[in-house]
């Protein structure tokens, strides 16, 4: 029985163009990019089933972007290292101006919308939870994680978790993680 890989191969993705590609990546062959000559993708990183890819985007090491994942970067997004989104979240960094001044849609002539947003960055070791919304111009701090469902519409301070519509303080994070990053790459260096 012959299986196809549900990933592509390193030389695949070589040949995809991106701005940068990076070693070790697991891309599902189901993921969608668009303006690819945009995207910079680092190593280690896992682009799972489904996912939509569209603009500036900057993608760090050990990032993982879960099915069904939208990340729209007219304006950019980047994900620092060790970062994820887990399934079904949605990143804007544009929006359409809903004031009733302008029209809506992109197959209106430019010159009668408006279109308004600012780049989304997400700090290392950040996390977003399952169908979590993120609106233009956000950073999410280092360490900072946010629960299933929550819709993030300003910055968000480091280690602290977050919850809710829209996204607000639940509590302190832990740092544990630096610890077992740190004892990861040391022994990567000892062997």
């Amino acid at each position: 029985m012959n299986t196809i890989n549900s990933f592509y191969t390193s030389n695949e993705l070589k040949k995809l163009k991106f701005k940068k590609i990076g070693e070790n990546n697991l891309i599902s062959r189901l993921a969608r990019f668009y303006d690819i000559k945009n995207i910079e993708i680092g190593s280690n990183v896992r682009i799972d089933d489904f996912c939509i890819l569209s603009g500036i985007i900057k993608l760090g090491n050990y990032v993982h972007i879960s099915a069904y994942t939208a990340l729209y970067a007219k304006f950019g997004i980047e994900l620092e290292d060790y970062t994820g989104l887990s399934p079904r979240c949605t990143v804007f960094s544009a929006s359409d101006d809903y004031s009733g001044n302008y029209l809506i849609g992109p197959m209106v002539e430019t010159q009668y919308v408006h279109i308004i947003g600012g780049k989304v960055t997400l700090k290392q070791y950040s996390q977003l939870g399952s169908n979590c919304v993120v609106l233009p111009g956000v950073t999410v701090m280092e360490g900072a994680a946010v629960g299933a469902l929550s819709l993030i519409v300003h910055d968000l301070e480091p280690w602290k978790i977050y919850k809710g519509i829209p996204a607000k303080f639940f509590k302190e994070r832990s740092k544990k993680i630096l610890d077992i990053i740190l004892e990861c790459n040391t022994s990567k260096t000892e062997i």
